[in-house]
């Protein structure tokens, strides 16, 4: 895009030209230091009926800026998707057999609405000002020809009701950024119990399955394990250290044994044993960060009085802890906290303040 005006005074655009639904429609790429400048939506002096767009979720956008800004070689942005009005000329390249082909020209005043991608818009504009060099990228733009506001609200809910966003088990598979679902996918692929046993795409495991875990279940645990948070990363030792302990614990936890070894199958596992279940992958790794930090030499021969835990759902000690009124598992925070308490007390070690106190709340 050039980000000068013509003697018309009009934004030019490289552009290629389409039809859809019988309405034209132009592909351009623009630089990101002149998305801002073009884009402008100052959402809070229109109100919903008039806007094309949802207001923005702040809430998003830090987490985009920082993707942005640390990954300046490694980025991918999708395309915005905006409505322009029918000011707009398109002069095509005159070139033989490329009449699509051309500039796009937009008046300076035209007035443009965002269908897709006003976060995408406020984070660029965000990052711009902590690395300016960003400036020089491209993003494709995809203007439709709008004939009005009810045609611009109406894309917008065309183009967002069958987005679906993935599975956090998909994301973890394919996602390389993050440390944690690396480490997720190194124990899926090598350590028993979640070698060929964990579920790769889905969230949640449904009834029939002949899978345990999910791949986000096991990275939620396993960040756990170690104290990490969001997006840290792991030496090999500390690798080693997760995949030694869940190998104990597979070792030391006859159920596990027997679905793996085909004498339990996984349906009536879960029908029957909370341990079947993300909630107590997660509360093993909430426990056993505590056993790691308090007995880093002895941890192993602590995690054999896991044989003698009673996991089944009839099991009120147990099940009262995660089981709500409904019959259901929760898997809250605090139901979490509350069967990782009860193991470590099972195993012996120590509550913290915080988690006593937790135990006269529940109780």
């Amino acid at each position: 895009m050039n980000n000068t005006h013509d003697s018309g005074y009009c934004f030019s655009f490289p552009a290629v030209r389409g039809t859809q639904a019988g309405r034209p429609f132009y592909i351009a790429t623009c630089p990101l230091r002149t998305i801002p400048k073009i884009f402008v939506f100052d959402e809070e002096e229109v109100p919903p009926e008039l806007r094309a767009q949802r207001t923005l979720n702040k809430s998003r956008i830090p987490a985009m800026v920082k993707y942005l800004v640390d990954n300046p070689d490694d980025y991918v942005f999708s395309a915005l998707t905006v409505s322009v009005d029918a000011s707009v000329t398109f002069e095509d390249s005159g070139l033989e057999n490329t009449p699509n082909l051309g500039t796009l020209k937009v008046p300076l005043d035209a007035q443009i609405l965002i269908n897709d991608g006003q976060h995408r818009r406020k984070a660029i504009e965000l990052a711009l000002k902590e690395n300016p060099d960003l400036g020089s990228d491209n993003i494709p733009v995809l203007f439709f020809v709008d004939e009005g506001q009810k045609r611009s609200q109406q894309m917008f809910v065309d183009l967002n009701k069958y987005a679906v966003k993935p599975s956090t088990s998909l994301a973890d598979c394919y996602d390389k950024r993050d440390p944690s679902s690396e480490v997720a996918r190194q124990l899926s692929s090598n350590i028993l119990p979640f070698k060929g046993f964990t579920e790769m795409e889905k969230s949640n495991i449904s009834l029939k399955s002949g899978k345990l875990f999910t791949l986000s279940g096991i990275k939620q645990a396993t960040r756990a394990l170690m104290g990490k948070g969001p997006k840290e990363s792991y030496t090999a030792e500390e690798l080693a250290l997760a995949s030694e302990f869940w190998s104990t614990v597979y070792k030391f936890t006859p159920e596990w044994n027997m679905v793996c070894n085909k004498e339990l199958s996984p349906y009536q596992f879960r029908q029957d044993f909370i341990h079947a279940h993300g909630i107590g992958l997660h509360a093993l790794g909430v426990m056993g960060h505590t056993l790691l930090t308090e007995q880093p030499e002895q941890w192993q021969n602590t995690l054999s009085k896991l044989e003698k835990i009673d996991w089944r759902k009839a099991n009120t000690a147990f099940a009262s802890r995660c089981i709500n009124q409904q019959g259901r598992l929760s898997k809250a925070t605090i139901n979490i906290q509350l069967i990782a308490n009860a193991l470590k007390t099972e195993l012996g070690l120590v509550l913290s303040p915080e988690e006593r106190a937790l135990e006269l709340q529940a109780k």
